[in-house]
């Protein structure tokens, strides 16, 4: 008896050591995805237009890098906040921790060289060498054509300069030492011509990172189909609003016309339209309508021709639940 409690002893010993080397290797472990590259991109005025278009309608980065005024329908961008940041992401949404979009102005990025902002959109690492949550959908931007996130940051770099400083992110652990092993290389593609209508709008799709929302999640995971819907975002009073199914299933986008896909963005830029005031306990989203109704109609319906392609997933979904319920 004594030997076997003995040998177990030592089997637990031994499993302690190879566990808390492993917790040590985390701790101590960066990302390996190569230093920052030498770049100097040159802000002219074609990479700050098509930087402009795809930082506020397409990847949408003012959306996380402004201030929204979610006591309008949508929560449009507050003016004058664009690339001030100070958006958070906490568990009320499904993260695992509290994380803060930070400023991205150039006050805010005057200590960033050009290659920093580059490896950490397409990367998930900044500048010292440490890991972000992937809040910022870097492994989808890491898969678009780079002139994009080079016309992007040039945009950036354009911006009025406002200086903000907000609280660091913090993930909860083990996220904090999974999220280590989180950044790739990235993985680039050469945007595709737009005249090749599905595989444009899946570049589309991937730079816009519509799976990122329309995909069901859960618990730091995607545990649903590809853009099947269904995950779910709190709101503070205890609403819940859940992402649509854009498969084209019946549940879906099955019975949706092309100009009917393209008009239910486009409406929301109409000279007409004055975002609706929402009351307590109102149906809210945080779909940036608003921002992406500013996409070129052509550039919707290539979405649509994508969307249109995929397999169909059955997923009914209830899409709000106001709180209480």
């Amino acid at each position: 008896m004594n030997r076997i409690i003995k040998y177990l002893l030592i089997g637990l010993s031994v499993i302690a050591l190879l566990i808390g080397i492993g917790l040590l290797f985390l701790v101590l472990k960066k990302p390996n995805v190569g230093p920052a590259q030498d770049m100097t991109i040159e802000i002219t005025p074609e990479r700050v237009e098509r930087g402009e278009y795809l930082a506020n309608h397409i990847m949408l980065c003012m959306d996380c890098h402004a201030q929204r005024d979610f006591s309008l329908f949508a929560g449009p961008p507050k003016p004058g906040t664009l690339g001030v940041g100070g958006e958070i992401f906490d568990h009320s949404m499904g993260f695992p921790g509290t994380f803060i979009s930070r400023n991205i102005t150039p006050a805010g990025l005057k200590d960033w060289t050009d290659g920093e902002l580059f490896r950490l959109i397409t990367t998930g690492v900044k500048k010292d060498g440490s890991a972000i949550f992937p809040v910022m959908p870097y492994p989808s931007y890491g898969t678009i054509d780079p002139e994009d996130i080079k016309s992007v940051i040039a945009y950036i770099r354009s911006l009025d300069p406002i200086e903000a400083e907000h609280p660091v992110s913090q993930a909860d652990f083990p996220m904090n030492l999974i999220i280590k092993t989180m950044p790739k290389e990235a993985e680039f593609s050469t945007m595709p011509s737009p005249s090749d209508k599905i595989s444009y709008g899946k570049y589309l799709v991937k730079a816009a990172s519509c799976g990122d929302c329309h995909t069901d999640f859960e618990k730091g995971k995607y545990v649903g189909e590809f853009l099947g819907g269904g995950r779910e975002f709190k709101f503070p009073d205890g609403s819940i609003l859940r992402s649509s199914n854009l498969t084209p299933d019946e549940t879906g986008l099955g019975a949706w016309s092309k100009a009917q896909f393209i008009n239910t963005f486009k409406k929301y830029v109409d000279s007409t339209y004055l975002p609706q005031k929402i009351e307590p306990g109102s149906f809210q989203t945080i779909m940036p309508w608003i921002m992406y109704g500013g996409m070129k109609e052509e550039d919707l319906g290539a979405i649509y021709e994508y969307l249109a392609s995929l397999d169909p997933v059955e997923n009914v979904v209830i899409k709000y639940e106001p709180a209480g319920n």
